[in-house]
């Protein structure tokens, strides 16, 4: 059996919906489909193919690059199956290149079954600072894609992305949009962050908030009348608060604190879970924190771990915490019940909601 064509490749990646692609010495072509692992049944690739297939897409400049940092990063355009943003790398000597589609087509959320209210509510803020947290695979970047995608069709402005990579392509609107891609337009986050301010935004888009420099111009930013999108690795909405806190020297907690009190707008807090309703694969379990006064009070006197007291008694403005979204998914039969359960921190408390009875933290019952 002959090795498939990268054309062919490239072109069942749209057909599949695949997001990435791998190819690899020794192994066959390796789809991501929906999150998960998929072998393309065909001859194992050698290291010889792996190379014509790279010195097919490269130019020159690329494949010099190559041979001196020992791996590239570039973008690749085909003609009916869209923009790649394509890795080239060694290892164990031989040639590897992970291959990620550009989606085109920006998602709505109702098409990603978020809330539509307090989602629009979020990406209609005209400053300040809102992060999108979870683990790697948790759906952020699509979430923060949606949100742009909204302020671009409703709101006159210039935003400015700053991506690691890009995955999603937005076109210009209401809005004009400048996308730039760390290894490719720009040479390094932080030198795109540190001149992202002299490029006259009013919406900012920050791929990761990585380090304390990252979070420190982002919150500049915030406080200077931008609108800033970030993401953060954490869990929940009161974890995301401490990384935060941990990035920076305990004798700066305070200062952060206060800046987060008048910076910081909306936290939100994702899982992916496998759907029950057919003809949909995902689904997003959502907790959702919007700043108010006593969300500022908690963040400035440093009782973070009082937040999820206070996402669970607003739902009226639009918050809730993980285990109100398992709720909400499970009544309207997106998610099993079992999935619910297994993906709850506390599963007792949602067994309980599920029966109809509220059970608090403290397991007395509450209306």
């Amino acid at each position: 059996m002959a090795p498939v064509s990268l054309d062919r490749l490239l072109q069942m990646m749209k057909k599949y919906d695949a997001s990435d692609l791998h190819l690899k010495a020794g192994s066959p072509p390796i789809f991501r489909i929906s999150g998960r692992i998929r072998l393309f049944e065909s001859a194992p690739l050698d290291n010889e193919t792996i190379h014509a297939m790279f010195q097919g897409i490269a130019t020159p400049k690329q494949q010099r690059a190559l041979e001196e940092d020992q791996d590239v990063d570039f973008a690749h355009s085909m003609a009916g199956s869209g923009r790649f943003r394509v890795n080239t790398f060694y290892q164990r000597g031989s040639l590897s290149i992970a291959i990620r589609r550009v989606k085109l087509k920006v998602p709505t959320f109702e098409q990603l079954n978020l809330p539509k209210a307090v989602m629009t509510k979020i990406a209609s803020f005209r400053r300040g600072l809102v992060i999108a947290v979870g683990v790697t695979g948790s759906g952020k970047s699509t979430t923060l894609a949606s949100m742009i995608g909204h302020v671009n069709k409703t709101r006159r402005c210039h935003i400015l992305t700053l991506e690691d990579p890009i995955e999603y392509l937005h076109a210009d609107d209401k809005a004009f949009i400048n996308q730039r891609e760390v290894g490719i337009d720009v040479f390094d986050f932080h030198r795109g962050l540190r001149s992202a301010l002299r490029q006259d935004p009013d919406v900012i888009l920050i791929g990761e908030m990585r380090d304390e420099s990252s979070l420190e111009i982002a919150l500049s930013a915030a406080e200077t009348g931008h609108l800033v999108f970030g993401t953060l690795h954490a869990s929940s909405v009161p974890q995301s608060i401490s990384r935060i806190l941990d990035l920076f020297p305990e004798a700066r907690h305070r200062q952060i604190r206060q800046s987060l009190a008048f910076n910081l707008k909306a936290i939100v807090a994702q899982k992916i879970l496998p759907a029950s309703k057919p003809g949909l694969q995902l689904v997003v379990a959502q907790e959702i924190m919007i700043v108010n006064a006593a969300v500022t009070k908690l963040l400035r006197e440093g009782e973070i771990k009082k937040l999820a007291t206070v996402l669970r008694s607003s739902k009226e403005e639009g918050m809730q915490d993980f285990n109100q979204s398992l709720h909400k998914l499970c009544r309207a039969g997106l998610i099993s019940e079992k999935t619910a359960l297994e993906a709850s921190h506390n599963p007792d408390q949602l067994k309980m909601q599920l029966t109809g009875i509220v059970l608090s933290e403290d397991r007395k019952i509450t209306e």
